[in-house]
């Protein structure tokens, strides 16, 4: 394989060839294809797809988040990603911090085995040593007692003098840790908000139950597929925005050792990629009889001298 062919794979595979996907049952196609994606490209860039090229089926001058509004193709994918969400087809993270990370339904499950939280109907605990602030862990009852809820009817319900700011701060903290969730959007109240257990509870209680390894080998396999082919460098810098390096070394490791994923040659780099399947062994069809021609004696059985020289000669009164 070469540069140019990689890179062909890829824009099909991403939808970015001049053929968009234009509704729902192209989106859910895309995204299970994929496996994940990011809603807008972000800078620097990350090696995965994005769901706005996809809706656009091409890379040129796709917006940023930060100039996304001013983007008349923006719209349109956000109308689509939000129907996905209402089908629970696609789920939304935010690990790349600017944009939303879209996680196919299939592969949720890993997903949140990787980066979501193991109680997730507790209270969040606070402290000097918890991930959680005081004002998320008011956010996350507010939510679970009054969700789906927007901003707005959030602080309504908090009280005081919280900032806008404050508040996301909060929102993030348990954003992070999958434990809610935008579950709709209108233009007129913004996003609503809800505790993802609530909203999609098999999900979440399947990935609570994969380990951080099996969801880690998981979610690489899957990305490679995606990527098509990556070196392990670039494997190991986009897993590094959930776990750490030596982690995501360990697994890749795992997956080579077991053959699922081997070395590729790709225009003078070496790469990871998923190890085809075998090719079924064809059956071997029987040999056909040799012709006997005109006049050609048959074959007779040879007999082995041992053999012959082990029958005993007849006696006299056996002739």
């Amino acid at each position: 394989m070469i540069d140019h062919e990689l890179q062909e794979l890829r824009r099909a595979k991403w939808r970015i060839k001049g053929e968009p996907i234009l509704t729902l049952d192209d989106a859910r196609e895309f995204i299970e294809s994929v496996g994940f994606c990011l809603l807008y490209p972000v800078r620097p860039p990350v090696l995965v797809p994005t769901f706005i090229g996809a809706c656009t089926g091409s890379e040129e001058n796709l917006p940023t988040w930060r100039h996304a509004f001013a983007d008349p193709r923006a719209k349109d994918a956000t109308d689509l990603m939000v129907r996905a969400l209402r089908q629970r087809f696609v789920y939304e993270a935010n690990p790349f911090g600017e944009t939303s990370f879209l996680v196919a339904a299939s592969v949720f499950p890993y997903f949140y085995g990787l980066v979501g939280d193991r109680n997730p109907r507790q209270a969040p605990k606070t402290g000097p040593r918890s991930e959680y602030s005081l004002l998320a862990a008011h956010v996350f009852q507010a939510i679970q007692k009054e969700g789906p809820i927007t901003k707005g009817k959030l602080r309504e319900v908090l009280g005081g003098d919280l900032s806008e700011a404050a508040l996301d701060r909060a929102l993030g903290e348990l954003w992070a840790k999958l434990r809610i969730t935008r579950v709709d959007y209108n233009p007129e109240e913004g996003a609503f908000w809800d505790v993802l257990f609530r909203w999609s509870p098999e999900p979440v209680r399947e990935g609570m139950n994969i380990s951080l390894a099996e969801a880690l080998t998981a979610l690489i396999s899957k990305y490679l597929d995606c990527i098509v082919a990556a070196e392990q460098g670039e494997v190991e810098e986009f897993f590094g925005n959930f776990v750490s390096r030596s982690r995501t070394r360990e697994a890749i490791h795992a997956l080579l050792a077991t053959r699922e994923v081997q070395y590729v040659h790709v225009g003078g780099r070496t790469m990871l990629q998923i190890t085809p399947p075998k090719a079924p062994l064809a059956p071997r069809e029987p040999r056909a009889p040799r012709p006997v021609r005109a006049g050609q004696p048959i074959a007779r059985r040879r007999v082995s001298p041992a053999r012959t020289a082990a029958k005993p000669t007849p006696g006299p009164e056996e002739k």
